[in-house]
């Protein structure tokens, strides 16, 4: 059994993958071809906004949004320590300093009083009210912006996140690298953040057979601002450079498989809810063992189906037990960023964020994709109830 099966997707659509691939083949556009413009205009289509601008990976995108902010030494932008390391990383990789805020427990994504009482304690450099970075002792980092994570396919709480971004000047990323699809109130991940961001990595609900990203927004300057950066910074032509910026081009073959993808996309989220409801509906009375609460007015798209087990040893137990009957289980994530050897400098320790930890400490997850027949869920279900007895 697969933890996510890629190729019973593809064998639905591979003669459309491989006529679009012809395609590219055909015209040998393979930077920048006609595809990639296509793609931004049926993502927009789909997401809703103004700006969509293609590039190599999630990664690449929360780059190229923080860069069209300026952000750089000396400044603070706060995200979740709960979230794989690409969200903090670009912040570091600007010479710019990650402030941590501890998650909401239900939902996994960052808890919008935390962050309030973290904005404050920043404002005053008081370590002593909420845990901050080592050098933010003397009140020397500025806030600049928020990065929230939709972790695991469910949109955050963007209502109080705006009020909050507003009312301190802050800009509000939406790291919407899982969540691509998901809605709030019938309205889609991707345009609720000043800038979303995207990831095309092939596990995610819409992936491709690469790295890929997207930015969305809807502001004029800041699109432009992006999209030379993704040219190393291009002006009016390809050998003038205005500005700093990387080489963050969507290969156009990547787009063409993406174009090919979309056309399953809805019916295939459609299929996640399915699989969500029943492993809810069975896993609900499962003693030991939390399942996913999805908010009213929120539809997740399931990037990962994930409970809680009682404690780490009662997950590890489980997770062990799930193998030798065949099943695959993951964590996400076994260890929270404040915690990760890479961000050592920031001088966090552990029990600087409970939520998190704890979270660490019992998360699983299960298969996920929308081919997961019910014979199959049937048999995970069946090995988990019996895994998580003591």
């Amino acid at each position: 059994m697969d933890f996510i099966d890629l190729a019973a997707q593809q064998r639905q659509i591979r003669n459309i993958i491989d006529q679009n691939i012809k395609a590219v083949l055909d015209h040998g556009q393979y930077i920048m071809g006609p595809e990639i413009a296509l793609l931004e205009k049926e993502l927009l289509r789909y997401a809703g906004g103004k700006h969509a601008i293609a590039c190599a990976s999630g990664t690449d995108a929360l780059l190229m949004a923080l860069m069209a902010y300026g952000v750089g030494p000396g400044d603070a932008v706060l995200t979740t320590p709960f979230t794989f390391i690409a969200t903090a990383e670009v912040i570091s990789l600007l010479g710019a300093t990650p402030v941590y805020i501890d998650i909401d427990p239900k939902t996994f994504n960052i808890d919008p009083g935390h962050l309030e009482r973290a904005f404050a304690a920043l404002r005053r450099g008081d370590r002593a009210t909420y845990p901050l970075p080592a050098p933010a002792g003397a009140a020397s980092l500025r806030a600049r912006g928020i990065i929230a994570v939709d972790l695991f396919g469910l949109l955050a709480e963007y209502g109080r996140l705006h009020d909050i971004a507003k009312r301190h000047g802050l800009f509000l990323i939406e790291d919407a690298a899982q969540s691509f699809g998901a809605e709030f109130q019938g309205r889609k991940s991707c345009s609720f953040g000043d800038i979303a961001c995207t990831s095309f990595f092939p596990a995610k609900p819409l992936g491709c057979y690469g790295d890929g990203g997207m930015c969305f927004c809807s502001d004029d300057n800041l699109a432009e601002i992006m999209r030379s950066i993704r040219l190393h910074g291009k002006g009016s032509h390809k050998y003038e450079n205005i500005r700093i910026g990387i080489n963050g081009r969507l290969d156009t073959i990547q787009a063409a498989i993406l174009l090919a993808k979309l056309s399953l996309f809805e019916e295939e989220v459609r299929l996640r809810q399915d699989v969500a409801t029943r492993y809810n509906t069975r896993l609900r009375d499962c003693p030991g063992l939390v399942t996913p609460e999805i908010p009213a007015g929120y539809r997740s798209v399931w990037a990962q189906y994930s409970l809680m087990a009682r404690d780490e040893k009662h997950r590890d137990s489980i997770m062990n037990k799930m193998q030798a009957a065949g099943i695959p289980t993951v964590i996400y994530y076994p260890r929270p960023l404040h915690l990760q050897g890479a961000f050592s400098f920031l001088g966090y320790r552990a029990g600087d964020f409970p939520v998190s930890e704890d979270c660490a400490r019992r998360i699983f997850s299960l298969p996920m994709h929308p081919y997961l027949s019910e014979g199959d869920q049937d048999r995970i279900i069946a090995a988990l109830r019996d895994a998580a007895e003591d």
